[in-house]
């Protein structure tokens, strides 16, 4: 063997020894596995990091529809206690109208029994002060016939004079109350003031007019307290 033959069989070998540290230590993880264990535990090297890769993805997908779920419930939740707090509102507000609608009918029957009360109350002092007038008046009618029938020339006799201030005493109090006479003589007839006991002929005064008033009427305020006696012309 030349000298030339041996360089070129080192050189092979050489180049084989490089190729196999190559596939050594530069091959890819994959490769690796490939050269390693052979294709079964490529596939599996290969099935176990898709399996970890998919692992991953699944999880954050269950970790994100949780979520959802959770925000969805709150929101379902949220919404029960509105509608719960609106009806809740609702139920005051119908109770308050009520109240409200009570308290304004108890106040228009206070009202009303006030009104009333002080109705009753009025009427019963008018009907006593009626009643009161109504035994007066006989005592003004005495005074009017008494001083009706003094003569004239007994007329400055200082009885007849404290006679006639008592009698003028008293009706002016009557009319401060409000008692007022009625007036008859001249007027037409009145049914609802006067009472008519005779009639008369008169050549003064026209058919159905009160030509002489035979007793004094009186009225307390608005009311009737006694008919005018009266006669009326035919």
């Amino acid at each position: 063997m030349t000298e030339q033959e041996k360089e070129i069989l080192e050189e092979e070998a050489a180049s084989e020894s490089s190729e196999d540290s190559a596939t050594d230590s530069g091959a890819p993880d994959g490769e690796a596995c490939k050269t390693d264990s052979g294709a079964p535990d490529g596939e599996a090297c290969k099935t176990d990091s898709g399996a970890a890769d998919g692992e991953e993805s699944d999880s954050e997908e269950e970790a994100v529809s949780e979520g959802d779920g959770k925000m969805s419930w709150a929101e379902k939740r949220a919404a029960k206690k509105q509608s719960k707090a609106d009806k809740q509102t609702e139920a005051y507000k119908e109770q308050i109208a009520q109240l409200e609608d009570k308290v304004m009918r108890q106040l228009a029957e206070f009202e009303n029994f006030r009104n009333r009360t002080n109705k009753e109350k009025q009427q019963m002092f008018e009907t006593g002060a009626k009643s009161v007038i109504e035994k007066i008046l006989p005592v003004v009618d005495n005074f009017e016939r008494g001083l009706a029938v003094v003569p004239e020339d007994k007329k400055d006799d200082p009885f007849v004079d404290g006679m006639g201030r008592i009698y003028k005493q008293l009706v002016t109090e009557l009319e401060n109350i409000g008692v007022k006479p009625i007036e008859a003589v001249g007027q037409e007839f009145d049914p609802n003031l006067h009472n008519a006991v005779m009639q008369v002929a008169s050549e003064e005064y026209e058919s159905g007019v009160v030509a002489q008033e035979l007793l004094k009427g009186y009225t307390y305020r608005d009311s009737v307290v006694r008919h005018s006696m009266v006669a009326v012309v035919e």
